[in-house]
């Protein structure tokens, strides 16, 4: 069968596409994958944790989840609503065999999606992805009586992760770190809505609360990372230091200043590698970002000694490479942040904390510690109907391209990527100017319509 995972597991419309038995099917795919009966200790049941968002239809999708994985001799611990960190959290705190979230992060309420973790909280290689495809269909035998799962709610997991969270911080002496710190915080009506906000209160920020009111449909509904407007006006009504909004299941954060400016993923990120460079908690003085990452972030990193690592979009090949170099911190310019230090995979709420944290122990605004990793223009534009396998090979496009990056020289950057799914070229330039930036992208536009027309 084709693969039905993408870059962050199962996804699509919730009960046409991601259905109450595509569910069970891949929990019990899932579960005689992670779970095999050789690997769990003698005596011992293996546990799965399942956790959701806000979604409606992650009412009846969890269920069937867990149903699932009950019918294959595995017990499972039900965490309710909590983000997607926190259920990684739950997997690994508790010794679990795997666990499962039913989420579709930042997309519009009708869409849901299915994400596993595997033992230790983190996310499954494509070669177990690859593995429970290949049983999805298949026969096996099912144990009866007394062999089968039992399912239990776990309502302690929230005030676990928040408590997880908070002691990240680590201040000696201090039991409230963040005190004298205030901040607005966008929930997107998500999984966030309780622990984000308790997190920081329990670090001493003063917090007031936006879009924690979730009803099952209003999730990421102009609200959350994806729509910062409404952060940035509260944060100036309240006159508060700084705003972080969330994601529907708090995996990612933006913030604005204390001005209602946005700070992105990129400048969230480089404010921590300064911190924890001088902290000397940096791991071999390097960031890992994405080739999406803005050009003024390598820029700035490069003059203070940290070292890029570039990867593919996507916050699984970020981990991968983080992985592979024991490397402390990358993510995304859209707000995935990891601090492998503290966690297993991106973490909104987490990494709010430790911008605040920052903004704390030296005693700057928001808007101070972001000048020092400025943004170049960058300019995004779609090129659709074109033949985007000849993207790297045509040699006239590559010739187009080497004219425009030798004349933006060192202060500006050009980026082709195909989509993965459309007929569909993605031309990102960035440049010192926000009108050089839309003329080169419109320029390279039109040579790749020209170049590779269908």
């Amino acid at each position: 069968m084709s693969r039905l995972f993408g870059t962050d597991g199962v996804r699509g419309l919730a009960n046409r596409d991601v259905t109450a038995r595509l569910a069970l099917q891949l929990a019990v795919a899932g579960s005689r994958v992670l779970a095999r009966p050789e690997t769990a200790e003698p005596g011992v049941r293996p546990v799965a944790i399942v956790g959701r968002d806000t979604r409606v239809s992650g009412e009846f999708l969890a269920s069937a989840t867990a149903a699932g994985i009950a019918s294959t001799g595995v017990d499972v611990d039900d965490v309710g609503v909590l983000p997607t960190p926190g259920i990684a959290h739950a997997v690994k705190a508790t010794g679990a065999a795997f666990g499962v979230v039913i989420s579709a992060s930042h997309n519009p309420m009708p869409d849901n999606g299915i994400k596993f973790f595997g033992p230790g909280g983190t996310k499954l290689t494509d070669a177990q992805e690859d593995e429970i495809l290949a049983l999805l269909d298949e026969e096996w035998e099912r144990p009866t009586g007394a062999e089968v799962g039992r399912i239990s709610r776990y309502p302690a997991a929230a005030d676990e992760f928040t408590e997880h969270l908070v002691r990240g911080l680590g201040e000696p002496g201090a039991e409230r770190p963040l005190s004298g710190l205030s901040v607005v915080v966008d929930c997107a009506h998500g999984a966030a809505s309780v622990v984000g906000p308790a997190a920081l209160r329990q670090a001493g920020a003063e917090v007031v609360v936006i879009a924690a009111e979730p009803d099952g449909y209003n999730i990421n509904d102009g609200v959350g990372s994806t729509h910062i407007e409404n952060l940035s006006e509260a944060v100036i009504q309240h006159q508060a230091d700084l705003g972080v909004a969330f994601d529907g299941d708090a995996d990612r954060c933006l913030a604005v200043d204390a001005l209602g400016r946005e700070v992105d993923g990129d400048q969230v990120m480089g404010i921590l590698a300064l911190g924890m460079k001088q902290e000397g908690t940096l791991a071999d003085d390097t960031l890992v970002v994405t080739v999406m990452s803005n050009l003024g972030l390598r820029l700035a990193m490069e003059k203070q000694g940290i070292r890029i690592e570039e990867t593919a979009v996507g916050d699984r090949y970020v981990l991968e490479r983080m992985l592979e170099g024991k490397y402390s911190l990358g993510g995304e310019q859209s707000g995935h942040v990891l601090l492998l230090d503290h966690g297993t995979t991106g973490d909104g709420v987490q990494t709010s904390l430790h911008l605040m944290h920052r903004m704390a122990r030296t005693g700057r605004t928001l808007a101070d510690l972001a000048a020092e990793v400025p943004k170049l223009p960058q300019v995004l534009i779609n090129v659709k109907g074109v033949d985007k396998t000849r993207a790297s090979t045509d040699a006239d496009l590559q010739k187009d391209i080497a004219e425009v990056e030798a004349q933006l020289g060192e202060t500006g950057r050009v980026l082709l990527r195909a989509s993965g799914t459309e007929p569909v070229i993605r031309v990102m330039v960035e440049a010192a100017t926000q009108d050089e930036a839309q003329a080169q992208a419109e320029r390279l536009a039109g040579c790749v319509r020209e170049r590779l027309a269908l």
